[in-house]
């Protein structure tokens, strides 16, 4: 049987499902074997055709050395990609969804989430339905689901797509991940347009180096049709390259320069932004609660998506404004205190800048972040981040993300190498100063009273290490005092931390609330 015949057999009326999990085959299902960031379907064969598989499409690459034993009345099909090959299948067989639907992308190693719900806003603004795949959610229009991951496998999509459909939903803005762009979880689904926002330091554990991470976001644009639209960055270094590898039509973003869509920034406090959006001789303003000049530049990145599907510049202001907030990001714990809690999902040296860039010139008091790093992920961001808290803030407060199956300790220690003090508290056993060269173990409660108290607040930076986040989280309220603003970055609309292999419920917003709620009279 050729690949060809196996999709017509897919949309027909009794089609085999598709599978790229063995656990889930039945008989008579089509298994792909697809080869994943942790496991290699191609070795998992053995297990889909005991279970009853009667097609395998596999790769031959990754089946030569292989050993498994296949029943006569097994399909065997030799496709060049299999994550491709699945993805095609998925299409398929769910009728094709993808083609029924106006489908918007956005890349990037920061901004991806913000950019998918503005664009949802300006897409309700018009009258329009639109479903939404990302980070946080799955929305199809029918039902809101929690995300589990940013860009879901290819018959997760097909699934969800199908379900847009069936509610009626005319469009979908989909948050496109460089994991899921290198491993082709979106062949078969054409992009009207697609925006990309930046490229920093992340997710080097998978791809390896930046030109490979840029390399996996290109595939997004050099897939785009002559009919499409590439909504780019006129400020990231890495659109200009992006540029060259699409055959799409372009338009060009950015703040405060000439640009095909620009802003010019009118005024930014505590309580949001103000901004002349422009494009085609044409001006409107937009009124947002989100802070911080990269938030307007995701702004700009939503309009130009929205631009590429028809709509008014006007009706794009309109929806850029009533969205009040996005959860975990740079989103404010309600409380009726004198200091400020921030939440927000950073976990990027680049993206913990812009956030602590954003707020210090609106702090009037002291900058407090508490910060972590996650395990099993690009190491080499780890110091950065340090050295960025270090920079910007008052008073940083190292603690655990979700170290997954590496000590938190360990984590901790890749982050402290980036601090250039040699001077903090640390709650895991040992308070360290040093003078001269000499290590010297002082009293905790000296250093707590004398270092993160200190009467004379921005005369000194105070660096604390509490891997217990609960508790590190509590640390930074207690020490918040009038006008000062405590930011927990890192896990963001997370409700959950991942330690060994499991998941444990937590959320730094509701920890946050919690504590501010007891109502404890803070020292003096």
């Amino acid at each position: 049987m050729t690949f060809s015949e196996l999709l017509n057999l897919v949309s027909s009326d009794e089609a085999p499902r598709v599978c790229v999990d063995s656990r889930l085959v039945q008989q008579g299902d089509i298994f792909v074997a697809v080869a994943g960031t942790v496991y290699d379907g191609h070795d998992f064969i053995t297990q889909a055709v005991a279970r009853g598989a009667k097609y395998i499409v596999c790769q031959k690459d990754r089946i030569q050395n292989t050993e498994y034993r296949i029943q006569k009345e097994c399909a065997i099909i030799i496709v060049e990609d299999s994550a491709e090959a699945a993805a095609l299948l998925a299409q398929a067989a769910r009728g094709n969804p993808a083609s029924k639907l106006i489908n918007l992308a956005v890349t990037g190693t920061n901004g991806k989430t913000t950019t998918a719900y503005l664009v949802r806003s300006c897409l309700r603004q018009a009258g329009q339905k639109c479903g939404l795949i990302g980070t946080i959610i799955y929305d199809t229009g029918s039902s809101i689901c929690q995300a589990s991951l940013t860009t879901p496998d290819s018959l997760a999509v097909a699934e969800a797509q199908q379900q847009m459909v069936k509610a009626g939903t005319k469009y979908m803005v989909i948050e496109a991940s460089s994991h899921a762009l290198s491993q082709n979880r979106l062949a078969g689904v054409e992009f009207k347009a697609a925006a990309f926002t930046n490229l920093t330091g992340d997710h080097l554990d998978y791809h390896k180096t930046k030109e490979s991470y840029l390399s996996a976001k290109t595939k997004l644009f050099s897939s785009l049709s002559p009919d499409a639209t590439a909504v780019l960055n006129k400020e990231s270094p890495e659109a200009k390259k992006i540029a060259h590898k699409t055959c799409a039509k372009i338009l060009w973003y950015a703040i405060n320069e000439p640009a095909d869509i620009s802003a010019h920034i009118e005024s930014m406090d505590i309580n949001g932004t103000v901004f002349t959006l422009e494009y085609a001789g044409q001006s409107s303003r937009v009124r947002t609660a989100l802070l911080g000049r990269y938030n307007v530049s995701n702004h700009l990145a939503a309009a130009g998506l929205c631009l590429a599907v028809g709509l008014d510049l006007q009706t794009i202001a309109a929806g850029l404004s009533c969205l009040p907030t996005i959860p975990g990001r740079l989103e404010k714990v309600d409380w009726s205190g004198n200091f400020s809690v921030i939440i927000d999902y950073a976990h990027t040296d680049d993206a913990l800048k812009n956030v602590l860039s954003t707020l210090k010139p609106l702090c009037k008091g002291r900058l407090i972040v508490v910060f972590g790093c996650g395990g099993d992920r690009d190491r080499t961001k780890r110091p950065r981040m340090a050295r960025v808290a270090e920079q910007l803030a008052d008073i940083v407060i190292v603690t655990s993300d979700n170290p997954r199956t590496e000590k938190p300790e360990a984590i901790i220690d890749e982050i402290v190498a980036g601090f250039e003090t040699t001077d903090y508290t640390d709650y895991r056993g040992l308070i360290r100063q040093t003078h001269g060269g000499l290590t010297q173990i002082r009293n905790e409660q000296y250093l707590w009273s004398k270092s993160v108290r200190a009467p004379a607040r921005r005369e000194a930076k105070s660096v604390v290490i509490e891997p217990d986040r609960k508790k590190a989280i509590e640390l930074a309220i207690k020490t918040a005092d009038k006008d000062d603003i405590v930011l927990i970055a890192g896990k963001g609309h997370e409700n959950y931390q991942i330690i060994g292999t499991k998941k444990f419920d937590f959320s730094d917003k509701k920890i946050a609330e919690d504590y501010l709620n007891k109502g404890i009279k803070k020292e003096d």
